[in-house]
């Protein structure tokens, strides 16, 4: 948590959490582990602090500005919004999770997101896709290609879900490819994302095949027979 949170009632948005020292240490040691760090920012102070000092990616970040986003492109860091967590907790059904000191500041992330994307991807910032969609709103997390369809290319959103984040897991010759030697992780489906990227928000009518490490999870087509008894519902 290299700033504060959106639910958390003790912190605001624009606080510093951990000194350079601190996040040096801990860059240090997940770099001795063969890992990496992400961090939880909203702020350029908070984003600055943390990509300066080791962390290889960071988490939110609604309120970059240009300089932040031009360090974050040179130093290799990857940005992973999280646009639909906001745009849910804004809803009359879930507002009701947040104190209320929460409401307000879900709300200043909210209005910064889509400028956020586009701050980014100006400055060739690497994106991945993500949600930090938590309990009752997970099923909402295909919502976030949607809403980064606004201001971004489905060529680009299909990438942040796929080449990208495999870079930023480091497994990008296991991951984020159909080839030999690679994860057999697909989906089938009876539309193109590249030409309408809101498909993957439509699974139940556009999603066919889910195949994981190449067997087929659940599949609703015919011609393809599901290997693992998993509900179609628990894949979406």
């Amino acid at each position: 948590m290299g700033g504060g949170g959106i639910s958390s009632p003790t912190d605001a948005i624009d606080s510093v959490q951990f000194t350079p020292e601190e996040i040096r240490t801990i860059a240090g040691v997940a770099t001795i582990n063969k890992t990496y760090v992400s961090c939880h920012a909203y702020t350029p102070a908070s984003i600055q602090n943390a990509i300066r000092n080791g962390v290889r990616a960071i988490e939110h970040g609604n309120l970059i500005d240009e300089e932040t986003a031009r360090l974050m492109a040179d130093q290799g860091c990857f940005l992973t919004p999280t646009l639909v967590t906001y745009q849910a907790m804004a809803t009359e059904r879930f507002v009701r999770y947040l104190p209320p000191e929460g409401v307000s500041k879900n709300e200043e992330v909210l209005r910064a997101g889509l400028q956020s994307l586009k701050t980014a991807d100006d400055a060739g910032v690497t994106m991945c896709f993500g949600t930090d969609l938590l309990g009752p709103m997970c099923h909402l997390q295909t919502h976030e290609f949607a809403i980064r369809s606004e201001v971004l290319s489905a060529a680009q959103i299909l990438k942040m879900a796929t080449v990208n984040a495999a870079r930023l897991l480091m497994r990008e010759s296991q991951l984020g490819a159909v080839e030999a030697g690679f994860a057999a992780d697909l989906l089938v489906l009876n539309a193109n994302p590249l030409e309408d990227i809101k498909v993957l928000d439509r699974p139940e009518q556009h999603l066919l095949v889910v195949m994981k490490e190449g067997r087929v999870h659940c599949s609703r087509w015919s011609r393809v027979p599901s290997e693992v008894d998993v509900p179609l519902q628990q894949i979406q």
